[in-house]
């Protein structure tokens, strides 16, 4: 067994319900689905992840997106191929907290890594149509989650 330790970046993730059934993805500048949030800086160890939660929406949803976040939910780790500045790749390793959030108005400015985003249906969702490796185990969790609370709901 290797017992070399490894390396992760930490990163939040929100899954934002807008109320009507859906939650919101986004494509990124790489092609790649993801949802909104993202890795920690090296200021941020000793900040609050709720806080850090804000300042990712704010970048990448715009300032003018309101939500109320709720608690981690899902727990994902996520190992993909980057492009670094170099032009070279290079693998990660992300370990995410998935917080769920409800919108409540504003309109979504993206920022500039990402190109497009989509409010998905979390009943007819087919995650893997949008979603790879550790981002899709996440998202699967995330949606069987909702199933639950709507079947305790009735």
């Amino acid at each position: 067994m290797n017992t070399e330790k490894d390396n992760y970046f930490v990163a939040v993730k929100v899954f934002l319900e807008d109320g009507k059934g859906n939650f919101l993805i986004t494509k990124d500048r790489f092609g790649d689905f993801d949802l909104p949030g993202g890795r920690l800086l090296p200021d941020d160890f000793i900040v609050p992840l709720e806080e850090v939660v804000t300042r990712k929406m704010k970048e990448e949803l715009g300032g003018e997106i309101r939500y109320t976040v709720g608690k981690p939910v899902v727990f994902m780790r996520h190992e993909r191929n980057e492009i670094l500045f170099d032009g070279t790749k290079e693998k990660r390793r992300i370990f995410a907290v998935g917080y769920r959030a409800t919108y409540e108005s504003g309109d979504i400015l993206l920022g500039r890594n990402h190109k497009l985003f989509e409010w998905v249906s979390v009943k007819t969702c087919k995650p893997e149509k949008y979603f790879t490796k550790g981002w899709l185990r996440g998202v699967r969790e995330y949606l069987k989650i909702v199933q639950l609370d709507e079947e305790n709901r009735k």
